[in-house]
């Protein structure tokens, strides 16, 4: 039983959900692990984690709208507000998703669908430096 773990680094943009699958492929496919479980975890509290269809863009519009409306940046609702508007809803946003996911390997790669991608997800409006530590444990 082997064990590698790792850490890479995204800038967001802002909102809106960055597609990492190549990036962790890549260091997945570097490790010389066939059969195994990859967790990727982000370690910020105003940004997430998602496992989301890659194939149609509109899908990624689509949950940025839908979480832009279910979670309304209104100060007046949140005792929370020290870095802004934004920053307690982001941290609502978190919390309904996933900051960590696992994975299967299979042949030295990820084993997702055929339209599956790993996205990170910045609830923040303002650009962040984001990091997500990869922990890969196989044969």
């Amino acid at each position: 039983m082997r064990q590698a773990q790792g850490t890479l680094s995204f800038d967001t943009a802002g909102q809106g959900l960055t597609e990492v699958t190549g990036d962790v492929a890549r260091w997945v496919a570097g490790q010389g692990v066939g059969t195994g479980m990859l967790t990727v975890y982000i370690r910020h509290t105003s940004a997430s984690l998602v496992i989301q269809e890659n194939a149609d863009p509109d899908v990624m519009r689509d949950l940025e709208t839908f979480f832009k409306n279910l979670v309304r940046e209104d100060p007046g609702l949140y005792r929370h507000k020290t870095e802004g508007p934004d920053d307690m809803p982001a941290h609502i946003k978190s919390a309904m998703t996933q900051t960590s996911l696992n994975i299967p390997v299979t042949d030295g790669q990820m084993a997702l669908g055929t339209w599956q991608g790993i996205y990170l997800f910045e609830h923040r409006a303002r650009p962040h430096k984001r990091q997500l530590t990869l922990h890969l444990v196989g044969d």
